[in-house]
């Protein structure tokens, strides 16, 4: 007996059904599947942008906190270099004033010539050569040709020697400088100067660390002393 019309119909359309019905189950599983390699890769590029993000603002941070600390850095040195430019204007004022009350020292015509005799026997005694010429202040000819024997005197007891001393009578020491003398031998190749100008400064460079310790104490930051 044949299959009839209707029941070759009735098995092709079971047959459409089940192929349908595979097709179909076939393509949720692989929207299912793409729908989950897609949210996998979404949240790899999400996690890797979260992860620039957080480097990018970390390295910020990072610049930021570095610039602060600079900032802070280049405030403190200068709040340091103002304050010693302070103290050193502080103690530059020290010495001109000291410089300014030498005059009084050549003024005290009591102390005066032991003074200047003494900075003459200094030159003399720095100097140890046969001639030498010697200038002083206009005002303290008179004072220096007093004094110039016994100086003489004193040098060749010291020396063993008499040195030739030629007072330059053209060519005088300011007469605004607080006194002494300078000496120069070998037409001026070697000079002395022994002014109380010079005594100053020479004095002032040794005790210049004593004197910023009497004025601003004693500086926590340094370890080793002289």
């Amino acid at each position: 007996m044949g299959i009839s019309d209707n029941d070759v119909q009735k098995q092709l359309r079971h047959m459409m059904a089940f192929i349908e019905q595979e097709a179909t189950e076939k393509a949720e599983e692989i929207d299912a599947k793409a729908e989950e390699e897609f949210n996998i890769e979404k949240g790899r590029l999400v996690q890797q942008q979260r992860t620039k993000i957080m480097e990018f603002y970390e390295k910020k941070e990072k610049q930021v906190e570095l610039q602060r600390k600079i900032q802070s850095s280049n405030s403190l040195n200068a709040g340091r270099l103002m304050c010693l430019k302070a103290r050193e204007d502080h103690l530059h004022n020290v010495l001109e004033e000291a410089k300014a009350n030498l005059s009084k020292i050549s003024a005290d015509q009591a102390r005066y010539p032991s003074i200047l005799k003494g900075l003459i026997m200094q030159a003399f005694l720095q100097m140890l050569e046969n001639e030498v010429v010697l200038r002083c202040r206009k005002q303290d000819e008179h004072l220096v040709d007093q004094l110039l024997p016994e100086c003489l005197d004193a040098l060749e007891k010291q020396w063993g020697k008499r040195s030739k001393v030629s007072l330059d009578r053209s060519h005088y020491l300011p007469s605004d400088s607080a006194g002494g003398v300078e000496v120069s031998a070998k037409q001026g190749k070697i000079k002395v100067s022994s002014t109380l100008e010079s005594r100053l400064d020479l004095i002032a460079n040794q005790i210049v660390p004593q004197i910023r310790t009497a004025l601003f104490g004693p500086n926590q930051n340094r370890k080793f002393f002289d």
